[in-house]
């Protein structure tokens, strides 16, 4: 009998690349896989339905949206709890692990399903993986982004940080292995916390087999995407530097604006640049590779006065790679890693100083030649470090040794 795994996340399959590979690899390894999740999200709804098709594992969901299986009583019950939580933080102060989802929910429904393994994705689950660690159950970790050290200081007002700080460092010193995306941030997550080191799976993608080729177009495209375009994700500096360049070039950005950000961002541009600007709705995952492959430079802005921003290295940058984009990033220490194991793939500004980074991004835009032998560097640095081919057997490897009983290296 195939061993039991069980691996949640707090969101959308679609949302959650980092588990969804997680699943896939495991379930085409042969184990016999549950992946439990929440719907919180209607306009997901479509992209999750693709994604699990042939899918070789089973999916489930605690549902917070209407409609469901789970009924409408459940389902308002649900949605009342978490607005009552989230209502109490931002009135009192007093955030619980119930202000960030379904935490009572997702853990019952956790308790209910058997498994050998358990490994956990995002703060709710992190919160249900020590309650199960708790009760004897083998569990797993993947620290994507440092939950306690992200987003802005009003961002982080309404969350529990002393209880996600707790729940961190259990984790990383009790769960069977903990797995994160940089070198970086492991080392960061080992100096505050203890416990074993942080094994790192970096956050890359299959290779995919039409990357981008060909002169620039003209004039060349800058392109960025995320979930949300919103304030602290490093748009704003760039948005200064950006509208200091000189050489013509494009800008196009992918994602839900949050709050009116797009026309905020449109206002720190002047009239005529604002033309060159173009925002995309989100796009399937399996649609985005060759979306990303018909632009030029890879724009990847986080922030390094955030610490998770400044020591992950995030999916976006390394799907650069996997197109055969040229990247612009920030100088943040998980962009510099990378740049570290192919420098000739992409450059690093400090966009804070905006008339030195336009002075820089007018450099890359000036020589097309050059350009192209970027995108060429970018897609080797992917095809020889950063792509799942070379990712997934660590994986492999730290749930064998996991269900073995040994610690992962």
């Amino acid at each position: 009998m195939s061993a039991r795994l069980l691996v949640i996340t707090n969101g959308h399959l679609c949302r959650n690349p980092r588990p969804l590979k997680e699943a896939l690899t495991l379930g085409r390894a042969g184990y016999d896989v549950t992946v439990l999740a929440v719907r919180n999200h209607a306009p997901s709804e479509k992209a999750d339905r693709l994604l699990l098709q042939g899918a070789p594992f089973r999916h489930e969901a605690v549902d917070l949206l209407p409609g469901s299986s789970a009924g409408r009583g459940t389902v308002f019950r649900r949605r009342w709890l978490l607005w009552v939580a989230r209502k109490t933080a931002a009135r009192t102060g007093l955030a619980t692990i119930r202000a960030l989802g379904p935490a009572g929910a997702l853990l019952r429904r956790a308790r209910q399903l058997p498994a050998d393994l358990t490994i956990v994705h995002n703060e709710v689950p992190h919160w249900v993986g020590l309650r199960l660690l708790r009760a004897g159950r083998r569990v797993a970790a993947d620290i994507e982004d440092w939950h306690s050290e992200d987003l802005l200081p009003t961002q982080q007002a309404q969350r529990p940080l002393a209880l996600l700080r707790r729940i961190e460092q259990a984790l990383l010193t009790r769960a069977t292995y903990v797995s994160t995306t940089s070198d970086a941030l492991a080392a960061g997550l080992h100096i505050r916390y203890g416990g074993r080191l942080p094994l790192v799976v970096a956050n890359a993608f299959p290779l995919q087999p039409a990357p981008r080729s060909g002169p620039p177009g003209d004039p060349p495209a800058l392109f960025w995407f995320s979930q949300t375009i919103g304030p602290g994700r490093g748009l704003e500096e760039f948005a200064g530097a950006w509208a200091r360049t000189t050489r013509p070039s494009r800008w196009v950005l992918l994602g839900e604006a949050c709050g009116g950000f797009d026309r905020e961002l449109l206002s720190r541009l002047p009239a005529e640049r604002r033309g060159a600007v173009s925002f995309l709705p989100l796009v399937a995952p399996p649609d985005l590779p060759a979306l990303l492959a018909r632009h030029d430079i890879g724009l990847a802005l986080e922030r390094r006065d955030i610490l998770s921003r400044d020591l992950t290295i995030t999916n976006k940058l390394l799907q650069y790679l996997n197109a055969g984009l040229a990247v612009v990033a920030s100088d943040t220490a998980g962009h510099r890693e990378v740049l570290a194991r192919g420098s000739e793939a992409g450059v690093a500004f400090d966009f804070r100083d905006s008339a030195a980074a336009a002075n820089a991004l007018d450099g890359l835009l000036a020589d097309p030649p050059a350009l192209v032998r970027r995108q060429r560097a970018a897609r080797r640095l992917a095809e020889e470090v950063y792509c799942w081919e070379r990712e997934a057997p660590k994986l492999l490897a730290a749930v064998a040794a996991a269900l073995a009983g040994a610690p992962a290296s």
